[in-house]
């Protein structure tokens, strides 16, 4: 009986051990994780910081471009009214075609196939996507 009791014992103090490392695991993999996002955010910290200097300075550089067409304009005896309309123009004309470059881009859905399968949509036929390639070289 007594033979029995220990080896209760020994079971528990078994369990006990293994869910003490478990825990110890586990704290363990929280820590990287944690330590793991911190450097992660830093280093996209550092990117967005970089990436703004940048279009600071694309933006520095577009206008110094405009800039000097329009004190070329000026120079050529062209009015400050033409020059400046001129100027706003082809501002305008960049702003608009980037706009359209992002309502492209915006206008496809973010993971498309990840809703498509969450909603049970069929995928899209591959061969109407190639243009019947796919269809022709299967038969």
């Amino acid at each position: 009986m007594a033979a029995a009791t220990n080896e209760g014992l020994g079971a528990d103090r078994s369990l006990s051990g293994l869910l003490h490392r478990t825990r110890r695991l586990a704290a363990a993999f929280a820590s990287l994780v944690a330590l793991d996002a911190r450097a992660t955010f830093h280093e996209l910290l550092q990117v967005m910081c970089v990436a703004i200097a940048a279009v600071v300075l694309l933006v520095t550089a577009w206008l110094a471009f405009v800039v000097a067409v329009a004190g070329w304009l000026i120079a050529d005896g062209v009015s400050w009214t033409v020059v400046l309309a001129v100027a706003a123009l082809v501002n305008v004309v960049a702003a608009a075609l980037a706009g359209w470059w992002l309502w492209e881009r915006i206008r496809k859905v973010p993971f498309a196939a990840t809703l498509r399968q969450l909603r049970g949509d069929p995928p899209p036929s591959v061969a109407a996507e190639s243009g019947g390639a796919v269809a022709r070289a299967g038969q």
